[in-house]
């Protein structure tokens, strides 16, 4: 947390700017102000603030679950992990108590990752690719097609909840969306990948699509202290329904560990795969 629908969300807010806080698009970096040295992967202090004084940020976007914002000659990635976020706030505030990175830019606001648990990180680098190589394709990409996910579920021999939420395998999900996927698709998070036939391959594309995309519509789930302004929380089919019914037939949503996650599964909907 937050996933792809959440990352989505906070790029286009940053991107757009919304009530009283301005877009970031256009706007120079003054000057930056690192308060945990962990967080800066990449390059070493002196080296990142001299280097990201004076870009322009030129665009913003995302990648997986990490946000890109594209400056004149770098791109600066944050992945938030379990507690970041990014707050637009004017300079003439004092620091909360869990900033861990201040860019200060030339309107009077600055951009704060704020971070709890200290575990989000950020990377400043002239290609995303030196930290975005590993990653599995979009989900949302067009190109990626039915017929790609198929022959890619039959080279892996792994339970697809693990598998799902494999950045390497797709990069995005995350629990919350890798359950509402298989719902919705009908398929046990411990089915096989090779046991998918082509249909069922293309149904979980389907699905996995359209959860995502009623995500963003919706900004996200809130079901936390950390993320703040979605409401999709309010529209689970099985993700944190434990003992209420399903949507589709009515029976109690059970909750089970697969892959060391917890996981959320109708088991009439979802029937365990058989043996063999």
């Amino acid at each position: 947390m937050p996933e792809l629908p959440e990352v989505e969300t906070i790029a286009r807010r940053l991107r757009q700017g919304e009530e009283r806080i301005p877009s970031l698009v256009g706007k120079t970096i003054r000057g930056a102000d690192l308060m945990w040295e962990r967080t800066l992967v990449t390059p070493v202090r002196d080296e990142f603030e001299r280097r990201i004084q004076g870009q322009v940020i030129e665009e913003l976007g995302r990648r997986g679950k990490f946000l890109l914002i594209y400056l004149t000659q770098d791109v600066l990635l944050i992945h938030l992990r379990m507690s970041g976020d990014l707050l637009v706030e004017p300079q003439t505030e004092p620091y909360a108590t869990h900033h861990r990175l201040v860019i200060n830019l030339d309107n009077g606001f600055r951009l704060a990752f704020n971070d709890t648990r200290k575990f989000g990180r950020a990377w400043l680098v002239p290609d995303p690719e030196e930290v975005l190589r590993g990653l599995g394709p979009e989900p949302l990409d067009e190109t990626f097609t039915p017929m790609d996910l198929y022959l890619d579920l039959q080279a892996r021999r792994r339970q697809l909840k693990p598998l799902l939420i494999d950045q390497s395998f797709l990069a995005g999900l995350g629990n919350i969306y890798a359950d509402e996927a298989l719902h919705l698709a009908r398929l046990h998070p411990c089915t096989p990948s090779p046991k998918l036939n082509a249909a069922q391959a293309e149904k979980l594309l389907q699905s996995i699509r359209q959860v995502l995309q009623e995500g963003i519509r919706r900004n996200g789930a809130s079901i936390d202290w950390v993320y703040r302004g979605g409401d999709f929380q309010n529209y689970f089919r099985v993700y944190q329904q434990t003992g209420q019914p399903c949507t589709t037939c009515g029976t109690p949503i059970e909750r089970i560990i697969v892959g060391q996650r917890g996981t959320h599964f109708c088991p009439s909907c979802q029937p365990a795969p058989t043996q063999g």
